[in-house]
């Protein structure tokens, strides 16, 4: 699925404006429970190991990763390997 955001002229400027904004929802999506994970990871393209160097480096820890984390994963990965998850 693809996503078309309208985004004001003075965050359009910024260097990688895209990614700003795709960062900033993976983040709050992660941080409010929204996004497992490996969700938020696989929305970043990015490795597990990778998305926990990119909070880190962003010092966010509200949301340290537990087992409701793990099992959401899990199933998220039960279904993709069942083919019943889109990419």
């Amino acid at each position: 699925m693809e996503i078309t955001v309208k985004l004001p002229d003075d965050v359009a400027q910024h260097p990688d404006p895209g990614r700003e904004a795709l960062e900033a929802l993976v983040i709050e999506g992660y941080r409010s429970g929204a996004l497992s994970h490996y969700q938020a990871s696989q929305l970043l393209g990015i490795s597990r190991f990778e998305f926990e160097g990119f909070l880190k480096e962003r010092k966010i820890f509200e949301h340290a990763y537990d087992v409701e984390d793990l099992e959401r994963d899990r199933e998220t990965l039960r279904l993709h390997s069942k083919g019943l998850l889109g990419r």
